[in-house]
């Protein structure tokens, strides 16, 4: 099961205790993915709502009973093809029960359940995040932390697409919006701003194992970087050294290290002696010491004059 579906699962066992937040929630569902079907005298004749998550369709149910007592049609559309998940289909049928739903909802008869988003229809911060949950789980997904990070709600319409944006922004979230196969899409990037989102929306569970992976695939990228970083650093080293005993051969074997002068004749010594060590641990067993510096300093000059002799 995805880290998506399971934040879902954990969140649809969550039921407001205030009524005001039920009702936000199951605006939210509805808004998001939610269809009606009218007859041909335009009478309202079915509410419906699809889900492939057992447990938001079955919290659905329960919020539709809690609030308006009324008949629910539960169907399940087995998919075999490409072994996709099941459909979970809610219906309300009747002109009346539909009705009763989608004026407590403000909701309008379009055909898509526009509506004209009124700010009083939210008493407190609690029916924002309550909105922002069912939001999640009628049409959200969140990717695994071991992955990219990346969060997103998608909607039919660009007024709740909007709606939603504004509301993320109450909690100083970074969200983005685009279009993508007809549909609009707010989505979140940042780690830190999906953390925020999960807390908002009560994932807590899932909030904790976010962390959790994050702050170890972190550390093993500072770790990867610092080996990276590290392996570099002696590759410059041995590298180096490997050019720099090819100079004292080279002069070696042209014109003789006697020949160079006694500065340059002793460090071409120990670095031909002691291949591995570093400039500080040349100049350490020069006779006073020499610094990085004036050793590297001399080590050119052996490179330059191999190079004029080849």
């Amino acid at each position: 099961m995805s880290f998506s579906s399971q934040a879902k699962n954990n969140l649809s066992r969550l039921i407001p205790e205030r009524a005001c937040c039920c009702r936000t929630e199951l605006l939210a569902l509805f808004r998001s993915d939610g269809v009606i079907h009218k007859m041909d005298d335009e009478q309202v004749l079915m509410l419906q709502f699809e889900t492939e998550n057992a447990a938001v369709a079955r919290k659905i149910f329960k919020l539709l009973k809690a609030m308006y007592d009324i008949s629910i049609e539960v169907a399940v559309r087995k998919k075999r093809r490409l072994k996709k998940n099941n459909k979970y289909m809610l219906r309300v049928h009747g002109q009346e029960p539909v009705r009763l739903v989608l004026q407590d909802l403000q909701l309008d008869y379009a055909d898509r359940l526009e509506d004209d988003y009124e700010e009083d229809f939210f008493l407190g911060d609690c029916c924002y995040r309550a909105y922002l949950r069912g939001s999640f789980l009628g049409a959200g997904s969140v990717s695994s932390p071991e992955g990219d990070y990346h969060l997103e709600l998608t909607s039919r319409h660009a007024s709740n697409a909007y709606f939603l944006l504004k509301a993320m922004e109450r909690y100083d979230l970074k969200a983005r919006i685009n279009k993508r196969k007809g549909r609009y899409v707010i989505y979140l990037k940042g780690s830190e701003d999906i953390v925020t989102f999960l807390n908002v929306i009560g994932a807590h569970k899932k909030l904790l194992e976010f962390e959790n992976v994050r702050i170890i695939k972190e550390l093993r990228n500072r770790v990867n970087r610092g080996v990276n970083c590290e392996t570099a650093n002696l590759n410059k080293i041995v590298n180096t050294g490997v050019r720099q005993m090819e100079a004292i051969l080279t002069i070696d074997r042209i014109m003789g290290i006697e020949k160079l002068k006694v500065s340059l004749r002793e460090v071409a010594r120990l670095r031909r002696e002691f291949p591995s060590s570093s400039l500080q641990e040349l100049g350490d067993m020069m006779d006073p010491p020499l610094s990085k510096s004036a050793i590297n300093h001399r080590l050119r000059k052996l490179e330059e004059i191999a190079d004029k002799l080849r």
